[in-house]
């Protein structure tokens, strides 16, 4: 019970343990930007495009896993624009693309189908899945242990 104390003090939000590692580095860490959607990775894409400048890009998809969010090019978009990491509730395909990216990367699972492409989500806005609240401007910390967020930057 005290733990939970800690936790409700600090503001510290623990991920459920729902992700697996796909990308070559398991460790990450930066501000968090958001993309809400549904099946369809366009903006996702536009995200990507941007300078990153060592944020984590919080994708929630739903949890829907008929079809993938990130595969192989944007992995490889998200390591040339120096974006730390990308988590998706939903689906990756590429493994073997992705984990060649030094970016990290963590999904659901992995799955071969690609996803629509209409232009249908919403950027930067809160998004909620595995427990967790991320708020763009949050801080994501990731490792092979798991997720947790924090509304700013931790001295560690």
């Amino acid at each position: 019970q005290w733990i939970w104390k800690i936790l409700q003090k600090s503001k510290l939000q623990i991920a459920e343990p729902l992700f697996r590692d796909f990308g070559g580095n398991a460790n990450f860490c930066g501000p968090v930007s958001t993309v809400k959607c549904f099946e369809d990775n366009s903006l996702v894409r536009v995200a990507l495009e941007e300078a990153g400048e060592g944020r984590v890009l919080v994708v929630d998809g739903g949890g829907s896993l008929r079809c993938a969010l990130l595969g192989g090019n944007l992995a490889k978009l998200a390591e040339d624009n120096s974006w730390a990491g990308v988590l998706v509730y939903g689906c990756v395909r590429d493994c073997d693309e992705i984990v060649a990216c030094k970016t990290g990367v963590k999904a659901i699972t992995a799955h071969p189908l690609k996803s629509n492409k209409q232009n249908i989500g919403e950027r930067d806005v809160p998004v909620r899945f595995a427990g967790v609240t991320f708020n763009p401007g949050a801080y994501l910390y990731a490792d092979k242990d798991g997720i947790v967020v924090h509304a700013s930057a931790l001295n560690l």
